[in-house]
């Protein structure tokens, strides 16, 4: 590693810490009932100083692709808009392309209009590979343009020198927006907070970042301690996923917390909109309801929760994809060659 990265990793570890000595869940982070609402009822909150406000809850684009039925999913889907659940997630390279056309399919008749919506892409070495992703999703998303366009998987410092190499990825950003194909620019990353931090400075002003949050992070790899008071402090919306470990929920079979602590821990962060995977009708009435009845955590209630998941947090097993390649997608697992 080049010593411009060795010096940029040891000013970002210098700033974080004092940074997260010093941080507080931003003026935003408020009861439900005291928040502006959509006109499905879920809670708005801003997504960094882009001056757009998203819901707190938004649809996992992942999940919406496992849905056996094309049919189910565009009704769950509709349904869930409907409800409020506004901010959609996907990305170019799910299900080879089932839950970004399943979503098109989905924002017909009307429903485009009422989301924020939100698609990822694996362009690193090239602007022309990023713009050729970029038009494979916008057509199979029936959509002439993308509200947050976002690098995805970054895990590795590799991964940063390939976008903003001579011919890189970086340079798509720009252009996108410039052609009004995209509004926002961002990057997702779940692996390491150092290299997610190195991204912060590499030389973009983003717009949003997605990153686990969750009520054993602390103890382990922080992205909570390590970038999200950097990314706030920069302006920048926190997109919030993995709140319940991903695989359908490992801190929930650990026995430590609830569904309920993990939502209610992931919303008094710093965070703009939490990713939820959602199948089923009942899932999506669950987290709107909780998205409804929030209630900022007291710091009081916050130590005590982090107490409580100190030792089952401690060795990230129940947080595999920092721990492992398990949770890295066949897209940068055959960039890297793991």
């Amino acid at each position: 590693m080049s010593s411009q990265h060795t010096t940029r990793r040891r000013f970002i570890q210098q700033s974080t810490l004092a940074l997260a000595a010093s941080a507080m869940a931003p003026q935003w982070v408020t009861a439900a009932e005291n928040s502006p609402t959509n006109d499905g009822g879920v809670p708005l909150r801003p997504l960094g100083k882009t001056g757009v406000d998203v819901a707190m809850l938004g649809l996992g684009g992942h999940h919406f692709g496992q849905i056996k039925n094309e049919r189910t999913a565009i009704k769950l889907g509709r349904r869930a808009i409907d409800k409020g659940v506004t901010f959609l997630d996907n990305a170019w390279c799910y299900h080879g392309g089932r839950s970004e056309e399943r979503m098109g399919q989905m924002l017909q008749d009307g429903y485009r209009e009422k989301v924020f919506l939100m698609t990822k892409h694996h362009g690193r070495k090239t602007k022309a590979e990023a713009m050729e992703q970029l038009e494979t999703s916008l057509k199979r998303l029936k959509t002439d343009h993308i509200d947050l366009w976002q690098f995805h998987e970054i895990g590795y410092q590799q991964d940063i020198d390939w976008i903003f190499g001579d011919d890189g990825a970086i340079a798509a950003a720009d252009q996108a927006k410039q052609d009004g194909k995209v509004r926002f620019i961002g990057f997702t990353g779940h692996k390491y907070p150092e290299v997610l931090s190195n991204m912060m400075v590499a030389g973009y002003e983003w717009d949003a970042v997605q990153m686990p949050v969750n009520p054993f992070d602390p103890h382990y790899h922080s992205f909570i301690k390590g970038t999200v008071p950097y990314i706030v402090d920069r302006g920048a919306g926190v997109i919030a996923m993995k709140t319940m470990g991903g695989g359908g929920g490992n801190l929930l079979r650990s026995g430590a917390v609830t569904y309920q602590d993990c939502l209610n821990f992931a919303w008094s962060q710093p965070v703009s909109t939490i990713v939820c995977g959602m199948t089923t009708n009942d899932m999506v009435d669950q987290n709107v309801a909780a998205a409804q009845s929030f209630q900022p955590m007291s710091q009081e209630a916050i130590d005590a929760l982090l107490a409580k998941t100190a030792e089952p947090a401690k060795n990230g097993r129940h947080e595999p994809y920092k721990a492992s390649i398990a949770y890295d997608g066949p897209v940068s697992r055959e960039l890297h060659g793991t």
